[in-house]
């Protein structure tokens, strides 16, 4: 978006640098000092930093509706789907069966470990955003029957949601960062598990019991807003078997993996990725489409049909929806935040200053993803920007091997996640779900995706020293 954009004055990388921390101040200041609501606070923050940056006067509006819509693009469909799915599985007593089958099979005091597990298995195809929303009455289900802070029981899930996403094909980020650094993308798969697991263990098994005791957060009552029309929850409930919950869990899931699977068999020319039949296919593992699929067969698997008042399902449905729009809102607003400061240039002035300091190449695209990260909020931009300076100097070292090249591609990956804070829509979607006020959840969230980068950082250090020493 910045070559796009002709801005009215040019700002230098110190100057860029200060008004990033100059954004971040003013917004912390409004919603910790002032209480604005986090939303106004965010639109406005955005607004004068893209004026103070020196975007035109013309393309200030379309630059934060830009930010806002390409994050609402991604995020409001997989949110509503995905709380509606929720609230089904609530209101029907699902949730309550999956927490009994899974207290029952890993014990009450492994009960995170096994949150984590479900969510390290779903998070292989599913985005963060959409496993989050899905597992959630999970997580508040256990957390209340168990009791104890709730971060006990949701920061090992969403840390795992969370490493999965960043580490491990098919997500986006780094599949982009593989085809830029032309790393095997098979090998980056593996290697990403073996990274993912550690760190998923230290900065979300370890740190999430330590912040569970340290701060004693209630379940909140987001996902349980009244019925309206007078409805009673018990006329519901159908308690449905484990063997339902679980193949509505696993649904999207399997719908998702064989749009990734086709898209992958088709890269390698095992099918012909042109057909009609793989493009209809890949069609329903697109995440909104398999949540909708998901969504339309839990009206029945569940028992809202059968023998009830039909407005009834109606009822459940739209209950959802009105606790996830605040969410939704905010969430986009962090996203047009995130985009001023992509199109001022902020990120890639640090990027390019970075660049020429000279340090070890995995060592630099490290810092360079994470200070991208940093300045403007998105992994996923800041690991394809990492990747895209860094490429040429890969590219041309024909020393590295493919297993240090894919180590390459996992290092900037760690660096992408670092510390994600209030330009980041994931930190919203934590703070809003969890009920979170906004300086627990930099204690809570952003030091907990710096672990996750610090730690993915050495386990791909260790794995490349060894392929270095090994060569």
């Amino acid at each position: 978006m910045t070559s796009e954009l002709e801005l009215n004055w040019t700002l230098g990388t110190p100057g860029l640098l200060l008004l990033a921390v100059a954004a971040v101040a003013l917004l912390l200041l409004l919603i910790i000092r002032f209480r604005v609501h986090a939303f106004l606070a965010l639109v406005l923050t955005s607004l004068l930093t893209a004026v103070a940056s020196g975007i035109p006067a013309e393309s200030v509006i379309t630059t934060l509706t830009g930010g806002f819509g390409s994050t609402l693009a991604s995020v409001a469909l997989l949110v509503g789907l995905g709380a509606m799915l929720g609230r089904m599985l609530e209101t029907s007593g699902g949730a309550d069966v999956m927490t009994s089958w899974l207290i029952s099979k890993f014990g009450e005091k492994r009960a995170p470990l096994a949150l984590s597990v479900a969510s390290l298995l779903f998070g292989f195809p599913i985005f963060f955003d959409a496993g989050l929303v899905v597992m959630l009455p999970i997580i508040f289900t256990v957390a209340r029957r168990l009791g104890g802070s709730l971060l006990l029981y949701a920061i090992p899930s969403a840390t795992a949601f969370s490493v999965m996403h960043v580490f491990v094909p098919p997500h986006p980020g780094p599949v982009a960062a593989s085809g830029l650094l032309e790393a095997n993308v098979g090998l980056v798969l593996v290697l990403g598990l073996v990274v993912a697991i550690p760190t998923w263990f230290v900065a979300g098994h370890l740190f999430g019991k330590f912040v569970g005791k340290k701060f004693d957060i209630p379940v909140p009552n987001i996902l349980d807003a009244a019925l309206g029309n007078g409805a009673s929850k018990d006329e519901f409930k159908s308690s449905p078997s484990v063997g339902t919950v679980f193949s509505l869990l696993l649904l999207p899931l399997l719908l998702i993996f064989m749009n990734t699977g086709l898209n992958m068999l088709g890269s390698a020319g095992v099918v012909d990725a042109e057909s009609a039949w793989v493009r209809w296919l890949r069609l329903l593992g697109e995440t909104p489409v398999a949540l909708l699929i998901t969504v339309l067969l839990g009206i029945f698997l569940l028992g809202f049909r059968k023998g009830k008042d039909k407005t009834l399902t109606e009822t459940v449905v739209d209950s959802a929806l009105g606790p996830v729009c605040s969410i939704i809102l905010i969430t986009g607003a962090g996203g047009m935040f995130g985009g001023v400061l992509r199109a001022s240039g902020i990120g890639n002035a640090i990027a390019s200053s970075l660049e020429s300091v000279g340090m070890p190449l995995i060592v630099a695209g490290f810092l360079i993803a994470a200070i991208v990260r940093l300045a403007q909020g998105s992994a996923t931009v800041a690991l394809t920007t990492a990747a895209a300076i860094v490429q040429p100097a890969v590219l041309a070292d024909s020393s590295l091997s493919a297993f240090q090249i894919a180590a390459m591609v996992l290092a900037l990956a760690a660096g992408s996640v670092f510390a994600g804070h209030v330009n980041d829509s994931g930190f919203w979607l934590i703070s809003r779900f969890l009920d979170l006020d906004v300086p627990t959840t930099l204690k809570v969230w952003t030091v907990g995706q710096a672990l996750v980068s610090v730690v993915g950082f050495a386990c791909v250090m260790v794995l490349y020293c060894l392929a270095t020493a090994l060569a």
